[in-house]
């Protein structure tokens, strides 16, 4: 079998060992398409190959289906990780993430991923920016978004927790997925990510998802709750570009929530 060997010179010491748990974890339940991990150094990653072909709406569909039933494997607990220390971001420039479990999404979301991460990034969205970004973060915590649309409080998800549509591979046999920061989460988690880039085929992802899995009528208007730590990822990671976003993110959550009653 050919490889692809992922280096990692300049990542903090367990990035690499990040990564290959979080990929074990994600095969583990043999729900959707992951990369494989054919040996792991301290130093390098090698992984099966994959030969990228172009995406099409039939894989689009069966790739959704694929990551709700992912998604239902669940995990220990939110904000659980198969791997401590834990990482998000690239490779040439990966952060730490908390890896303490917690019993409901409200306090995992808000404290340990959203608001050390504002709080990192204060002087980058400008003092209103920051009140808007906190606003929208008290909500969270509040436990707007524990539920989707307002309904029952979601169980802990197997997430893969960086989904973007990089982190998404199209080969003749399906959509493969690599590049994990994958822990116990939210299931819109993933369904937020793949919607910051446009994945290929979005509509049919999620149709493919609703239907294996059927969420209200009105989910993807709860997607920005789910975003914000993605939108303020790349404000830590690249500065300034990506600012407006996240603050309309922010100001979306608030208009939600509102919706919500809270």
């Amino acid at each position: 079998m050919s490889d692809f060997v992922k280096t990692a010179s300049n990542a903090p010491k367990g990035y690499l060992a990040a990564e290959a748990a979080g990929l074990r974890w994600l095969a583990e339940p043999g729900a959707a398409a992951v990369v494989e991990v054919l040996e792991e150094g301290k130093e390098e990653l090698r992984l099966a190959r994959l030969e990228s072909t172009t995406p099409t709406p039939e894989a689009a569909r069966a790739f959704g289906a694929a990551l709700a039933r992912l998604h239902d494997a669940g995990a220990p607990g939110f904000g659980w990780s198969p791997a401590d220390p834990a990482f998000f971001g690239p490779a040439e420039d990966p952060f730490p993430v908390s890896t303490a479990v917690e019993a409901e999404f409200a306090t995992y979301w808000a404290e340990e991923r959203l608001r050390p991460l504002a709080d990192k990034v204060t002087r980058t969205l400008g003092a209103e920016g920051h009140d808007t970004v906190d606003e929208a973060i008290d909500l969270i915590a509040d436990g707007a978004f524990d539920g989707v649309s307002g309904q029952g409080a979601e169980e802990p998800a197997r997430v893969h927790g960086d989904l973007w549509s990089g982190n998404l591979v199209w080969t003749a046999e399906g959509a493969t997925l690599i590049d994990p920061a994958a822990h116990g989460g939210h299931r819109l988690e993933d369904l937020a990510m793949l919607s910051l880039f446009d994945a290929p085929h979005l509509e049919e992802i999620f149709e493919g998802y609703t239907e294996e899995h059927p969420l209200p009528g009105d989910w993807e208007q709860d997607l920005p709750a789910h975003l914000l730590f993605g939108l303020l990822a790349h404000v830590h990671l690249f500065g300034e570009a990506y600012v407006d976003q996240t603050i309309g993110t922010a100001e979306a959550i608030i208009a939600r929530a509102e919706e919500l009653g809270f």
